[in-house]
């Protein structure tokens, strides 16, 4: 039932996270393309310069969790139930996300977003892997 389930939400959860990625959450077109290159210590810095702990939360957090889900694609791709196989699989593809929102100026392409959003999906493969387990899926 699970992985009926998954099967249906994922593909427009998918849609709904590329539209946050490029246009929603007041997002605008930069003027400039815009990269930041310096892995964690961006993360630190905007931690240190946040106004408040809902934009940590908003950015940081939502960074993992949102990707949480990406870690059970095994369950429709059998060759991604492997670790490696879905990370050597997804870190390409976000990287073409982030890369799409630096040519388009709707984002900024993040080292620290591929790393959060690839921990993101690794928590998820935890989770599917304890819910198999637990629950001989």
């Amino acid at each position: 039932m699970l992985k009926k389930l998954y099967k249906i939400v994922i593909l427009p959860y998918t849609l709904f996270l590329l539209y946050l990625m490029f246009f929603g959450m007041g997002r605008f077109q930069y003027e400039d393309n815009l990269i930041t290159v310096e892995p964690v210590f961006s993360t630190i810095k905007f931690i240190q310069g946040a106004m408040s702990w809902k934009d940590i939360v908003i950015i940081v957090v939502g960074n993992i969790v949102m990707f949480i889900p990406f870690g059970f694609l095994g369950w429709i791709f059998p060759k991604l139930a492997d670790l490696k196989s879905l990370l050597f699989t997804f870190i390409p593809a976000i990287t073409i996300v982030e890369g799409l929102q630096y040519f388009t100026r709707m984002g900024i392409f993040e080292v620290d977003d591929i790393l959060l959003n690839t921990f993101g999906v690794y928590l998820g493969w935890l989770v599917c892997r304890f819910i198999e387990k637990r629950f001989s899926y």
